[in-house]
């Protein structure tokens, strides 16, 4: 028979305060989705409720107190908390649940100002996937974390020294707006469409480590007609929200490949801005490159949104309608 409740025990008291979190919010918030119940005495929790999600509770729990160990994470937000529980709830291709030792080890990056975890099944398969192609396509709808996962394993192989130059790009194509005339120079112009991969990597390195890089040219961040004409070698290069970009631009970006070169195009098929009548060569791609091996396709879906739950439910009542 199966106990109603068991008793954890934390050997470590210094980390206990990041995993219960402040006035015990981590806890509850366990308490909460699990429908169990945590009480705390010291470094020992009773959690009581359930037999499967008191579980699911304790292998959450061991986890996350085992990231804190390794330094994976400098802290824990409810946002790990969900992510483990993503991880516990995935079933594989035989419907087993996902084996404990692969939720612990899976991949880590590595910044100069934080360590990125992933935090679903699907974004742990896209950046095992990064690192093992030259080409991978992420799919899927906003909030998944295809671009910013694609920038941090950028940074991370800048970082370690594999690429030597980072180029990040985006169709320049408004999203319903007219913005119309915009003043100052160029980089002004169009530095609105790039903001999200600005706060990206402002997110994982040093805004004068960034600037500096910027300044050298080892951090390009452009529009994706910029790359028309050149080859880029020895470089990570990433083409952001790509359903904007028509079919002669994306052939001319994914032909720009040079020696030594990763390249991710991460996208949504559902939302293009491109005007009525005009087919996304994100999608032509898609359906012409997908029998090459040699290139990889994540595809995400409603259950790997990380932002925000209310997101997940906008996402879901937007496909019903």
């Amino acid at each position: 028979m199966q106990p109603k409740e068991i008793f954890l025990e934390f050997k470590d008291n210094k980390l206990l305060p990041f995993l219960f979190g402040e006035y015990n919010a981590h806890l509850s918030h366990l308490e909460k989705s699990l429908e169990v119940s945590i009480n705390d005495r010291g470094n020992t929790l009773r959690i009581s409720g359930k037999p499967a999600s008191i579980l699911l509770a304790e292998e959450a729990l061991q986890a996350l107190y085992n990231k804190l160990q390794r330094s994976d994470v400098q802290e824990i937000t409810t946002a790990d908390i969900d992510a483990e529980l993503r991880f516990l709830n995935a079933k594989d291709e035989k419907s087993q649940p996902i084996n404990k030792d692969q939720i612990d080890k899976g991949p880590v990056i590595k910044t100069r100002n934080k360590t990125i975890n992933p935090r679903s099944p699907n974004q742990a398969r896209y950046l095992e996937m990064i690192q093992k192609k030259d080409m991978v396509f992420g799919l899927g709808p906003a909030g998944t974390g295809k671009t910013y996962l694609a920038v941090a394993a950028g940074v991370g192989m800048y970082l370690e020294g594999n690429v030597s130059r980072l180029i990040f790009c985006r169709p320049a194509v408004e999203a319903g707006e007219r913005l119309g005339f915009l003043p100052g120079d160029m980089k002004e112009k169009i530095d609105p469409y790039l903001r999200p991969i600005y706060d990206a990597l402002h997110d994982m390195l040093p805004w004068d480590f960034m600037m500096k890089k910027m300044e050298t040219g080892e951090i390009e961040i452009a529009p994706l007609a910029f790359m028309r004409g050149r080859t880029l070698g020895h470089a990570f290069v990433l083409l952001d929200e790509a359903q904007n970009a028509t079919c002669s631009q994306m052939k001319m970006f994914l032909t720009r490949m040079g020696e030594r070169s990763r390249m991710v195009i991460t996208g949504d098929l559902t939302q293009t801005d491109l005007p009525a009548g005009t087919c996304s060569g994100l999608s032509e791609a898609v359906d012409i490159l997908g029998g090459v091996d040699e290139i990889g396709f994540t595809t995400f879906d409603k259950e790997d949104v990380i932002r925000h739950k209310l997101v997940k439910k906008i996402i879901h009542a937007y496909d019903r309608q």
